[in-house]
Order: C-alpha cells, then structure tokens, then sequence
C-alpha cells in the first residue's frame, strides 16, 4: 500500500537528502556541498505540491537542525521561506527551462542561507565566510542532474 501510493519513495528520498548533509567527503570539498534537503524539497514541492507541503518542509528542516547540530528551528525557518515561495510560483518554475530553474534554485538556496545565517549570527553570534555561500553555486550547478534523477524516480514509483 506505501509503495503503491508512493509514500515509501517519497520518504527513502528524503531519507537520502538527509544522509547527503552529513556524508563524509573530503576537506577540501566540503565548504561546496550542495544544499542537498532544499533541493530535494524544491524538487518536490514543484513536482507535488497536493502532497508535499509546509508540514513535510517543518519536519524536514526540524530534523536538518538536529542532523547539523544547530539551534533548533534555524534550518526549519530558512526551509519555510524558501518553501512558501516555491508553493506559490511552483507553477511559474515548473515551466521554465532547466538553465532558468538553475537560477531559481541559486536564488532560493541564497535566501536560504543568508537567512540561516543571520539566525545564526544572532543566536550564536556566527562569522561570516565567504565560503558559506559555496553551496549556492553547487547546488545550482547540481540542480538540472538532479531534476532528472528525481523524474525518472517519480515516474518510476509513480509517485503523484
């Protein structure tokens, strides 16, 4: 039954976005990890949007602050915003071309960050790097790859 409705896919992605943040890989790459959890969400917030919505991006940023080890709600609240702008125009960048989405991606993982960030300046007076915002690129970079490996596992396990 979880697999025939898709929500055992949908979940081991999720799954796998997570296990990606916290992956080993070495020094010298680590400052450009992508932001692996916003593109997976983005991916299926465009894609799904009936079924995956502000409470999976809430529990999934809940469960990045615990997973990095930040201040909890940090994450949640970069994800939520970022979130609430792909609700709104998922149809808009559904539509765009892979190199348009690739800028939509680098603007909102950009929100993203410099809202983590300034949460965290706050709370627990963080510096800034400009390496913080290596991942922006990445991910960008990452996204056209990753939109097609999440199609094809959509259309798959014929997650609707």
């Amino acid at each position: 039954m979880w697999i025939k409705s898709g929500l055992l896919p949908l979940l081991l992605s999720y799954v796998i976005a997570l296990v990606l943040m916290v992956m080993p890989i070495p020094t010298f790459l680590e400052a450009w990890r992508p932001d692996w959890v916003s593109m997976v969400l983005i991916y299926w917030l465009m894609a799904i949007p009936h079924r995956v919505g502000v409470t999976t991006v809430l529990v999934m940023g809940l469960l990045t602050d615990i997973l990095m080890g930040t201040t909890f709600g940090v994450y949640a609240t970069g994800l939520l915003i970022i979130a609430y702008s792909t609700l709104r125009h998922f149809q808009r960048i559904r539509n765009y071309s892979l190199m348009q989405q690739m800028l939509v991606i680098a603007v909102l993982i950009l929100v993203k960050r410099l809202i983590v960030y300034q949460l965290e300046h706050f709370l627990n007076d963080a510096a800034f790097h400009w390496s913080y915002l290596y991942p922006v690129l990445s991910s960008m970079v990452l996204w056209p790859w990753l939109f097609l490996v999440m199609r094809g596992y959509r259309r798959r396990y014929l997650i609707r």
